[in-house]
């Protein structure tokens, strides 16, 4: 099975405000329109199978609502792979976290600069406490500020790393958006995954090497985060910037599908 593990789908309602809000904030045009529709026909031309849809409630009240919208990509679209949100300032995560787990959500995403927070805030303690052992967690890393400033960096994570060790933690952007000395010296080599989205249009080719030298193989996964960029486009240019043979592309591919054992069947006894 192969997976896209970072891209982004929203409702009909808000679809182009966030692409709008999207490319205001990296200063970029997106590709795609934001509605599933669209990143599943994207998919399907770049031979993927399914792809893993995240969304970050940007505050404590937007929390049901992210989640209800991602239970109901759940239930209409089979080949999307739905993460939840949670928010250290809203008042039940753990009842939350019980009923994404009850709805087959096997993922949160944690975007600390779009949620207001830091990843060193102690209010995101619990929260992790509750994630361990039991979802899938992608962190956004980086953005344009220095570590110290920035809410996010691949040193704040590597933190959350030591002191939650069960913790399955996927740092996206290849470790650290435009912090990649910073992921290359404090992720690459360690127990998490990173994934490559948004990371080659502007890694240069040394750092880029260095990271994927260190890095476990089997721990970097593909995704393209749609609706920025092209699932298709983002596969040619892994293969023309690293020189990636198919099997390479495909174990890129294929990774994933092991975070989420037999999600297929419980989908099913779900819908019975």
């Amino acid at each position: 099975m192969k997976i896209d593990i970072h891209a982004h789908a929203f409702h009909p309602k808000i679809a182009g405000k966030a692409v709008r809000q999207l490319n205001e904030h990296y200063d970029i045009k997106a590709v795609g329109d934001g509605t599933p529709e669209d990143l599943l026909r994207r998919l399907a031309a770049a031979g993927i199978d399914r792809a893993a849809v995240h969304a970050a409630a940007t505050t404590p009240a937007q929390v049901i609502p992210a989640n209800n919208w991602a239970m109901e990509l759940a239930r209409k679209y089979p080949a999307l792979i739905p993460f939840g949100t949670v928010h250290p300032g809203y008042a039940d995560n753990a009842k939350e976290l019980d009923r994404l787990e009850r709805a087959g959500i096997r993922g949160i995403k944690i975007h600390a600069d779009f949620q207001g927070f830091r990843l060193d805030d102690p209010a995101l303690r619990p929260v992790m406490a509750a994630l361990e052992g039991r979802f899938v967690t992608i962190f956004h890393v980086g953005d344009r500020l220095p570590p110290d400033k920035n809410p996010s960096c691949p040193i704040k994570l590597a933190a959350i790393h030591r002191e939650f060790p069960g913790l399955t933690i996927i740092a996206a952007h290849l470790g650290g958006l435009m912090h990649w000395e910073e992921a290359l010296e404090h992720l690459a080599g360690k127990d998490v995954y990173l994934d490559t989205s948004s990371s080659l249009p502007f890694i240069q080719d040394a750092t880029l090497r260095a990271i994927l030298d260190r890095h476990p193989a089997e721990r970097v996964l593909f995704g393209s985060d749609y609706p920025l960029y092209d699932p298709g486009v983002e596969l040619e240019r892994l293969r023309t910037r690293l020189g990636l043979a198919d099997a390479d592309l495909e174990r890129l591919l294929t990774t994933a599908q092991s975070l989420f054992p037999g999600l297929d069947e419980a989908r099913m006894r779900a819908s019975a």
